[in-house]
């Protein structure tokens, strides 16, 4: 099928995904539940949306479209009060994180559905690894163009957003050395990475995307598993690179910094995206993906080095007028204390209380979760 016709959404509209972990109370393991989980929201008012994902022991929910951060934040803390009763009545907990530390992917199993076993077929043993967990965070932009435009221009701030978030330091029993090594399973992806580096929609469309389709190769644009990506059906530009938080309010804060980096960006074009952008992409990420804060960062066009950490107080200091004007404020403020601190990453290694399979730890993190 063609593009589909990109939709105008109300600018600077936020909406939040979140793919949670479904655990077993006794062995802390993953569960495969997921259907039993939906089945049961479904009989109940839910404060959002809940589908299932590629395996059977995760779950994805999703916000309504909020003008604010405020309003975002609620709705979270309703869903995640919502689902927690519901997996209490299952006999099951819910997590945030990344990645669960010790499950093995040989024992998930593919949610039945065509897309899900339609992947699966393509992917091979890919599909069940990618039991891991992200949030992803949508902006509302006002035209095609403009959502190419920012898409390209926040390319140099997702190192910022993996660091913030990266909450996945353990994977298949081991220690990986990474603060988010679920980005390792996005990247082996085949159309991952980033969008080709045009600012124009008729261009994109007809000289890349048209292309792709005619040669097989995508159906639709969710077959990108960009870090970014635009949503022409929704409006939106759709950052896709975050662990999914330990706790909901953090996953309202990332909103937050996205929604002020998009009006500072979209409203001050003098210093419009190049593909000189590019040049340190994949650099700037694995440092944010292996080292978090400590990690380095290159900028692409001066090539000056300095800690992310430090790249990313200096942008959230200089976002202080754009918060303002966006509500935001205290949200960045609370991003800017995390970011003087440990990484999540760092949290949960601090709960490592005894050997994986680590039940201290996955205690932990659910009960960060209800926090």
């Amino acid at each position: 099928m063609s593009l589909a016709a990109f939709t105008p959404s109300t600018p600077l509209t936020l909406g939040v995904e979140l793919e949670l972990q479904i655990i077993e109370r006794n062995t802390r393991d993953l569960s495969p539940r997921a259907s039993q989980l939906l089945d049961l929201l479904a009989q109940q008012p839910f404060p959002g949306e809940a589908k299932p994902e590629m395996t059977q022991s995760m779950i994805e929910v999703s916000t309504d479209v909020h003008r604010d951060v405020a309003s975002l934040q609620a709705q979270l803390r309703e869903i995640r009060d919502t689902l927690t009763g519901a997996a209490r009545t299952l006999g099951v907990r819910l997590a945030g994180g990344g990645t669960h530390p010790f499950q093995l992917w040989q024992e998930r199993r593919i949610y039945p559905g065509e897309r899900y076993e339609a992947l699966a077929n393509r992917y091979g043993y890919l599909a069940r690894q990618f039991t891991v967990f992200g949030q992803h965070i949508h902006v509302g932009v006002e035209s095609a163009d403009d959502a190419l435009y920012l898409t390209h221009a926040l390319a140099r701030y997702v190192p910022h957003f993996i660091a913030l978030a990266a909450s996945s330091p353990y994977c298949q029993g081991a220690d990986t050395g990474f603060s988010s090594s679920r980005l390792n399973s996005v990247f082996a992806f085949p159309l991952s990475g980033h969008a080709p580096p045009i600012l124009e929609w008729g261009r994109f469309e007809h000289e890349f995307y048209e292309p792709m389709r005619a040669a097989g190769i995508v159906a639709s644009m969710k077959d990108f598993y960009w870090d970014i990506r635009p949503k022409p059906e929704y409006g939106t530009v759709e950052l896709r690179v975050c662990d999914t938080p330990l706790d909901v309010d953090h996953a309202a804060a990332l909103a937050a910094y996205l929604q002020a980096l998009a009006l500072c960006l979209l409203s001050d074009r003098r210093d419009p995206p190049q593909e000189r952008d590019y040049l340190c992409y994949t650099f700037n990420r694995f440092e944010a993906c292996r080292f978090g804060f400590e990690g380095e960062y290159i900028n692409p066009r001066t090539l000056a080095r300095k800690k992310l950490r430090e790249d990313i107080l200096d942008t959230l200091d200089a976002l202080t007028g754009d918060a303002r004007a966006l509500d935001c404020a205290e949200s960045l403020a609370a991003l800017a204390r995390f970011a003087r601190g440990e990484t999540l990453a760092d949290w949960l290694r601090a709960q490592m209380h005894d050997p994986l399979p680590s039940h201290t730890l996955v205690d932990a993190a659910t009960a960060r979760f209800l926090t």
